[in-house]
């Protein structure tokens, strides 16, 4: 890897309950950030991720599953992590929406 390519982590988790705890860590930060969350269909895996750092080091969390969200949104909880997947964003004040956005291709190689 040469200097100017940017350093790439990935992070494969158990559970989306693992993976959306970075949410609400990051959400609740001094920054302030909430990431996206992304899903793609790659080498027939349904993979859910989700992209921190910046410029010059990133990491990747990410999980496969065994089937396509078949939902939007996903309602996560801040205070307990609990979450659902939902078709709108709600009036829950103490939960945060986070859209699943669809992607059609990446230039990520998922290990």
């Amino acid at each position: 890897m040469t200097q100017a390519e940017p350093s790439l982590i990935y992070l494969k988790y158990k559970s989306l309950e693992d993976v959306l705890k970075v949410i609400v860590y990051s959400a609740q930060s001094a920054i302030g950030l909430t990431p996206m969350l992304y899903h793609i269909a790659y080498n027939n895996l349904q993979i859910i991720f989700i992209q921190t750092g910046g410029i010059g080091s990133s990491t990747i969390h990410y999980i496969m599953l065994n089937e396509k969200p078949t939902k939007k949104f996903i309602e996560l909880k801040r205070l307990t992590g609990e979450y659902q997947f939902v078709d709108r964003i709600g009036t829950d004040t103490q939960s945060l929406y986070v859209p699943v956005l669809e992607l059609e291709k990446s230039t990520l190689n998922f290990p």
